[in-house]
C-alpha cells in the first residue's frame, strides 16, 4: 500500500516464526493444537520470534513454554526454511516458518501448556500423516526431514 500524498509504503513484511523436529527411537514429536488456527491438528513445537530474539532463542523459550523441556540454544540444528500464511483472529500474517532439530534431552519432564496444546504423541516416522499437520509450511518441512 503506498500513500500518493506522502509517499509512504507499507510493506507487508513476513513474520519469523520457528518449529522443532524432535526424534526419539525412529519417532518423531508433535503436538495437538488447542487452539486456532488448526485447532485439533498435529502441529511441531514452536512459535513467533519476539523482538530483538534470535531463531534459536525462541526455540529455547517456546519449548519451555510448550512443553517444560529445557534447551540451550546450541541444542538445535538449522534443517529448513517454508513460507507460511497464519490466519489468527481473522487477520492472515505471513511468515518465514525456520525449521530445526534437536535431541529431546535425557532429562525431562515434559509438561504441556494447555492453552496451546492438547496433547503430544510420538508417531513413528512410517506412520506420520502429512495430511493431520495443520500447516502447509510443516507438512513440507517434515516431508522433507522423511525423505532425507
Amino acid at each position: 500500500m503506498e500513500c500518493l500524498e506522502c509517499g509512504f509504503i507499507f510493506y507487508q513484511n513476513v513474520a519469523a516464526a520457528v518449529a522443532v523436529i524432535i526424534e526419539k527411537n525412529n519417532h518423531l514429536l508433535f503436538t495437538t493444537r488447542n487452539s486456532e488456527p488448526g485447532k485439533g491438528m498435529l502441529d511441531l513445537p514452536g512459535g513467533f520470534t519476539d523482538p530483538e530474539e534470535t531463531a534459536e532463542e525462541t526455540c529455547v523459550r517456546e519449548l519451555k513454554e510448550e512443553l517444560n523441556l529445557n534447551f540451550k540454544t546450541e541444542d538445535f540444528t538449522y534443517f529448513t526454511s517454508q513460507p507460511n500464511r497464519y490466519k489468527s483472529h481473522g487477520i492472515l500474517y505471513r511468515t518465514e516458518d525456520l525449521i530445526f532439530t534437536a535431541r529431546l534431552p535425557q532429562e525431562n519432564n515434559i509438561q504441556l501448556e494447555k492453552d496451546e496444546i492438547k496433547a503430544i504423541h510420538w508417531i513413528s516416522k512410517d506412520q506420520i500423516e502429512l495430511e493431520k499437520i495443520a500447516f502447509d509450511s510443516l507438512k513440507k518441512a517434515v516431508r522433507q526431514y522423511l525423505a532425507q
